[in-house]
C-alpha cells in the first residue's frame, strides 16, 4: 500500500500542513502535472490544507523562522506537527511521509522528532506551488498581509545577521580621511595662488608672513597697502601674534616695490583669500570630527599610531574588518605596493614600510633600525586593529600599552636596555580593562536602581493622586446624592402639601355644592 504524503510549509504568516492525494502516481515531468500545479482549481484537488497555525506576533515569527534557518526545532513546530499528523503506535512504522523543502531540515526532524521526514525534487515543486497559491488556501488571508509579514520578517532577519552598529561605521572614517587629504592639497594650491596674485601689489609680505592661512587673513585685513597705518597695528598683531612682525609689515608697506592695484582686483583677491580661510576652518573642523570618530571606532589603533595614520590604514584596507584580517607583514608594507611589485620584478630590495612611515616611531629610529621597528610596529598594529574590530568594549587601554611596548623596543635598539615581557604587559592591561568594565557595570546598575526607585516614587505619587482624585470624586458623588435626596424630599413635601391643599379645596367645593343643592331642594319644596 503506497504511503500518504503530508507537506510542511513554513511561511512568514505561520506553519501550515497540506495533504497530497495520489502522490505516488504523479509523474513530475509530465505536462499534466505541471498544468495541475499552475492552476489553483486543479491544484486544490491535489493538495488540501489540513492545519494552519498563524504566528501571533512578529517576534514569534522571527524566533521560529530564524531558528529553523539554523536547523533548530522550535516548540511551536513540534507541537504543531504532533497535534496534526496521524498518531503512530509504538513498534509500528508510520504509513505516511512528511515532505520538507530542505533536506537538512528533514534530517533534523527525523532525528529529533522521530518523524518520517523527506525531501525530493517532486516535493520541492509542490511546495513552490503551495507558495504560489497559499493566500487562496487560507480564509481571510490577503496577499497584502502576506507581503507585509514577509517584508517585516526579512528586515528583522537581515538586521540580526548584519548586527550593524552605527557608532562603529568605519565608512565615515574612510570618507573623512580622503576628504582631509584632498583639502590639504586644495588649501595649499589656493594659498600659493593668493600669494602669487597679491605679490604683484605687496611682494614683501611673503617673506614676513610664512604661514599660508595667516597670509590669507593678512590679505583680507590689509587690502590696499597704501591705506595701512599705525591704527591697524593692533589688528595686525592679533592676526600674526607678534608685535615686531606687525611693525615689519607696516614698514614694508611704506617702502614696498609692488605695483598699484584697482578696487575691482582687490575685491576679487580678498574674496579668494576669504575662501581659503573658510576652507582652512572647515579642514580644522573635519580634523576634529575625524579624531572623535577614530576614538570611537578604533581607539586602540589611534592610541598606538595616531588618528590620521590609523585612518589612512583603514582607508587603504577598505574597512577596519579588512585591516584586522591582514597579517602583520601586509600591514607593514600597506601603501607601498608599487615599490614592492617593482622590487619583485627587478629582483631588488623590497620596501621596509608603507603608510607606517608617517608614524612618529619610524622617524625616531635610526636608519639601521627603521626596518626592525617597522616590523615590530606592524605586529602591534595588527593586534590593536583586531581588538578594535572584534571587541565589544570600547577602550584605548591596549593601544596605550602597545605604544609603551614600542617605545621600550626603541630604547632597546638604542641602548640595549631590557623591556617587559609581553604576557605580563597584556595581563596588566586585561586587569585594568576588567576593572573599568566592572565599574561601568556597577554604575549602570546604580543608575538602573535609581531609575527604578524614581519610577516607584512616581508610581506612588500617581497612586496617591489617583486616590485623592477618586476620593474627591466619591465626595462629590456623595454630595450630589445628598443634594438629590434633599431635592427629592422637598419635591415630595411640595407634592404632599399640594395634594392636601387640593383635598381641602375639593372638600370645600363638595360642601358648597351640597349646600347649594340642599337650598335648591328647599326652594323646590316651598314652591310645591
Amino acid at each position: 500500500m503506497p504511503k500518504s504524503l503530508y507537506i510542511l510549509y513554513e511561511s512568514a504568516a505561520g506553519f501550515s500542513l497540506f495533504y497530497v492525494e495520489n502522490f505516488e502516481s504523479i509523474a513530475s515531468n509530465t505536462e499534466e502535472f505541471q498544468d495541475a500545479l499552475s492552476e489553483f482549481v486543479r491544484f486544490s484537488k491535489l493538495a488540501k490544507l489540513i492545519a494552519f497555525s498563524p504566528f501571533t506576533t512578529a517576534e514569534t515569527a522571527f524566533d521560529n523562522l530564524s531558528k529553523l534557518s539554523e536547523y533548530e526545532i522550535t516548540a511551536n513546530l513540534s507541537n504543531f506537527l504532533d497535534s496534526n499528523l496521524p498518531k503512530v503506535k509504538e513498534g509500528k512504522k508510520p504509513k505516511y511521509e512528511l515532505g520538507v523543502f530542505d533536506h537538512k531540515l528533514a534530517a533534523v526532524i527525523h532525528e529529533q522528532l522521530k518523524l518520517p521526514a523527506t525531501s525530493s525534487e517532486k516535493i520541492t515543486e509542490i511546495i513552490r506551488n503551495i507558495r504560489l497559491h497559499f493566500e487562496r488556501f487560507v480564509d481571510h488571508l490577503r496577499t497584502s498581509d502576506v507581503i507585509k509579514a514577509q517584508l517585516g520578517l526579512a528586515h528583522a532577519y537581515s538586521r540580526s545577521k548584519v548586527k550593524y552598529n552605527v557608532n562603529r561605521a568605519d565608512t565615515m572614517v574612510v570618507q573623512s580621511i580622503t576628504l582631509l587629504d584632498q583639502l590639504d592639497k586644495d588649501i595649499n594650491t589656493f594659498a600659493m595662488r593668493v600669494k602669487e596674485w597679491y605679490s604683484w601689489h605687496f611682494p614683501e609680505l611673503v617673506k614676513i608672513v610664512s604661514d599660508n592661512i595667516v597670509y590669507a587673513r593678512c590679505v583680507q585685513l590689509i587690502g590696499d597697502k597704501s591705506t595701512l597705518s599705525e591704527d591697524s597695528l593692533t589688528d595686525l598683531e592679533k592676526l600674526v601674534g607678534d608685535e615686531q612682525v606687525s611693525k615689519n609689515i607696516l614698514d614694508a608697506a611704506r617702502t614696498s616695490m609692488g605695483t598699484g592695484i584697482e578696487e575691482v582686483d582687490l575685491i576679487n583677491i580678498r574674496s579668494f583669500a576669504a575662501r581659503v580661510v573658510k576652507l582652512a576652518e572647515y579642514r580644522k573642523h573635519l580634523h576634529d570630527y575625524l579624531i572623535r570618530r577614530m576614538n570611537t571606532i578604533a581607539p586602540n589603533l589611534s592610541a598606538l599610531l595616531g588618528e590620521q595614520v590609523s585612518a589612512r590604514l583603514i582607508a587603504h584596507a577598505g574597512s577596519l574588518t579588512n585591516l584586522a584580517k591582514y597579517p602583520a607583514s601586509t600591514v607593514q608594507i600597506l601603501g607601498a605596493e608599487k615599490a614592492l611589485f617593482r622590487a619583485l620584478k627587478t629582483k631588488g630590495k623590497t620596501p621596509k614600510y608603507g603608510l607606517l612611515f608617517h608614524s612618529s616611531f619610524i622617524g625616531k629610529a635610526k636608519q639601521k633600525n627603521k626596518g626592525r621597528i617597522s616590523r615590530y610596529l606592524a605586529n602591534k598594529c595588527s593586534i590593536a586593529s583586531r581588538i578594535d574590530c572584534f571587541s565589544d568594549v570600547t577602550s584605548d587601554i591596549f593601544g596605550r600599552t602597545l605604544r609603551e611596548q614600542v617605545e621600550e623596543r626603541l630604547k632597546f635598539y638604542e641602548t640595549g636596555s631590557s623591556s617587559q615581557k609581553n604576557t605580563d604587559v597584556m595581563r596588566k592591561a586585561m586587569d585594568e580593562l576588567n576593572t573599568i568594565v566592572k565599574e561601568s557595570h556597577e554604575d549602570l546598575e546604580r543608575a538602573v536602581d535609581e531609575t527604578d526607585v524614581e519610577k516607584e516614587e512616581n508610581m506612588e505619587e500617581d497612586n496617591e493622586e489617583r486616590d485623592r482624585s477618586h476620593k474627591s470624586k466619591k465626595d462629590k458623588s456623595k454630595k450630589k446624592d445628598k443634594e438629590k435626596k434633599k431635592k427629592h424630599k422637598r419635591k415630595k413635601e411640595k407634592m404632599d402639601t399640594d395634594e392636601s391643599n387640593s383635598k381641602e379645596k375639593r372638600h370645600h367645593k363638595k360642601k358648597k355644592t351640597d349646600k347649594t343643592l340642599k337650598e335648591k331642594e328647599k326652594q323646590d319644596k316651598m314652591q310645591i
